[in-house]
């Protein structure tokens, strides 16, 4: 462990004495597995030698403008509503705004049991399940998309300005090191702007909707996890981003998630859940195609240069062109 992450466990020691009892400690404190979170720690609390809750620890980065993703406390209020209105979120067990304790915000909540579903590597306890997990994934989310947004968080974040959205990640893809990659996103960004966005349900949408962000235990969705890009907005940008994740069409074939419904069935199993038809997901998975495109623009070039290393990238780096081409074949239809 490098001395920062000593540093932080000794923190948590401290916070859990403070907050548990000072009979309490803790055990195992690191890295969250599984995904590629951020600044994400897992640790046991314990006292007289015997295990009392696991807990998943949240840090805004120091040093960085909290805003969006970045600002992790304003998942606590979000988790707490969401908790009261039976969507499967973990418990927030503390959370603060303020620096006192870690150096920056928090947010703290209970470690639930299972395991999330990597749709590129999926783990073997998951062999036979993914097709399932993706069914039970698109009908789960229904529940995020029916929440009463205005009822619970009427304050706690205006309407994303979706045009503004497009045009932040425009500049982000100009900062790329490859002009393959620029040319065949500012094609897709042009059809953005040219077409009008199609109708859609406003409210709560997760921003990264798709199995990996979902913890399922014992054959059955547990915990909904990982809502640093939620917003309020059209919600329909969810089902479009679980598509996209999951469509062939998107990625290298050597790449792509494996042992995945056809995307169309994902599309249905959603809108049945949700009582209704909507007449343009495509739309919405060509905008996650862009999305995430520049994303990994953006993440490769941070990895390669060495300011944010993670060799994940690497390997989605050849989706680049797919995911531009598919947008742009979704987006001009």
């Amino acid at each position: 462990m490098s001395q920062a992450n000593d540093e932080l466990r000794d923190e948590a020691a401290r916070f859990v004495a403070a907050h548990w009892g000072a009979d309490h400690g803790i055990r195992d404190f690191g890295p969250m597995a599984d995904g590629h979170a951020g600044l994400s720690f897992g640790f046991t609390v314990t006292r007289a030698g015997a295990d009392v809750e696991g807990v998943v620890l949240r840090l805004a980065p120091k040093g960085v403008r909290r805003s969006g993703n970045t600002d992790v406390y304003r998942q606590a209020p979000l988790l707490r509503a969401l908790g009261r209105a039976g969507v499967k979120v973990p418990p927030v067990l503390h959370a603060q705004a303020s620096e006192d304790w870690f150096g920056t915000p928090f947010v703290m909540t209970r470690l639930l049991p299972g395991k999330t579903l990597i749709i590129w590597q999926p783990a073997p306890e998951f062999e036979g399940f993914v097709a399932e997990g993706w069914r039970q994934a698109a009908r789960e989310l229904a529940t995020i998309h029916r929440f009463d947004w205005r009822a619970e968080l009427a304050d706690w974040e205006k309407p994303r300005d979706m045009a503004a959205e497009i045009e932040r990640w425009a500049a982000i893809l100009e900062k790329t090191d490859e002009p393959d990659w620029i040319e065949r996103g500012r094609r897709v960004a042009a059809i953005l702007r040219e077409r009008p966005m199609p109708p859609s349900p406003q409210g709560l949408f997760h921003g990264d909707y798709q199995p990996g962000n979902v913890l399922f235990h014992q054959g059955r969705i547990a915990a909904i996890l990982d809502w640093e890009l939620a917003g309020i907005g059209p919600q329909l940008l969810d089902i479009g981003w679980l598509m996209m994740m999951g469509d062939p069409e998107a990625w290298d074939p050597d790449w792509g998630a494996k042992n995945v419904p056809p995307v169309d069935e994902l599309a249905a199993i959603y809108q049945d859940a949700m009582g209704e038809r909507f007449e343009a997901i495509d739309y919405f998975e060509g905008l996650g195609c862009y999305i995430f495109g520049v994303i990994s623009c953006l993440n490769v070039k941070l990895h390669r240069t060495g300011r944010r290393p993670d060799p994940m990238w690497d390997d989605i780096a050849s989706s680049v062109v797919h995911l531009f081409g598919r947008g742009e074949e979704l987006l001009s239809r």
